[in-house]
């Protein structure tokens, strides 16, 4: 796709736009424009989001077990030596910032610090080279970054969140869940506000996480877009720069994710009196 057969604004848009499938009237239906996405309504899905993080997923995976597979005590190749350093590096971490016992929290902490670094990542493939493939395979649209989706982000964090409850309840019992929720931090006579008080910190830990890496990704991907709409020689000059910097964005986004994460955990695994 080029620019010369849209609007700026029609650009924008169509690099904004997921390719978003679901049921309607019966059968599966792909939306061409977003009046077509609000008629599929709540239950589509974004296709591109799932399939790329699939496929990162699967990246991830394989390379790790391959490694871990060929893994040697002698001196380490490429490839193992930068495994290792990653896995030594999310161990240190999760020394640092968690003080439980729970050996679900360090596998837990690599997997979303990698696969949000490769999801991330994608953001640095020139803007136009995935939607040109795929318009001609008949895709309309096609969004390569899946932290550029809230639907990718809010689920994580859903998913996080629900591991602080069931930890929060496993650790400290049903009453002591209800009990931090009502009694901190004016005790019992402040209950509603106590209730109230902890509702939102609560409910703001998953908030935070999504929006903060949606936010971030995003922004990242309309400057590219912007950049995408400058003439050729700007261009060059603009996005390499950029690009550089956004290495930088790219992985502290995925260590932040990965280290609230873990402190999140960690503060549901402390019991209080």
């Amino acid at each position: 796709m080029t620019t010369g057969t849209l609007t700026s604004t029609e650009y924008i848009r169509h690099h904004l736009q997921n390719l978003t499938c679901g049921l309607h009237e019966g059968s599966v239906r792909c939306a061409h424009s977003v009046e077509e996405v609000k008629e599929l309504g709540f239950w589509a899905i974004n296709v591109d989001t799932l399939g790329v993080s699939f496929v990162l997923g699967l990246l991830f995976l394989f390379l790790f077990r391959s490694v871990a597979k060929k893994v040697t005590s002698g001196v380490p190749g490429g490839t193992q030596n930068f495994v290792e350093w990653i896995v030594e590096f999310i161990d240190g971490s999760v020394r640092g910032s968690f003080t439980g016992r729970n050996a679900l929290v360090a596998p837990l902490a690599l997997t979303i610090f990698v696969w949000i670094f490769l999801m991330n990542l994608m953001d640095l493939v020139p803007i136009d080279y995935i939607p040109f493939v795929t318009q001609l395979m008949g895709i309309s649209y096609f969004k390569l970054v899946p932290t550029t989706d809230p639907n990718a982000t809010i689920g994580m964090a859903i998913g996080v969140f629900f591991l602080v409850i069931f930890y929060s309840i496993k650790i400290k019992g049903i009453g002591g869940f209800i009990g931090e929720l009502t009694l901190q931090p004016f005790g019992k006579f402040g209950l509603p506000v106590n209730f109230f008080l902890e509702s939102v910190n609560l409910i703001a830990k998953p908030v935070s996480l999504a929006l903060r890496l949606f936010g971030n990704m995003y922004a990242g991907e309309m400057i590219f877009i912007l950049i995408a709409l400058l003439p050729f020689y700007l261009q060059w000059t603009l996005s390499l720069p950029w690009a550089i910097f956004h290495i930088l964005i790219v992985t502290l986004q995925a260590f932040i994710f990965m280290t609230l994460t873990i402190v999140y955990l960690d503060m549901a695994h402390q019991e209080h009196h």
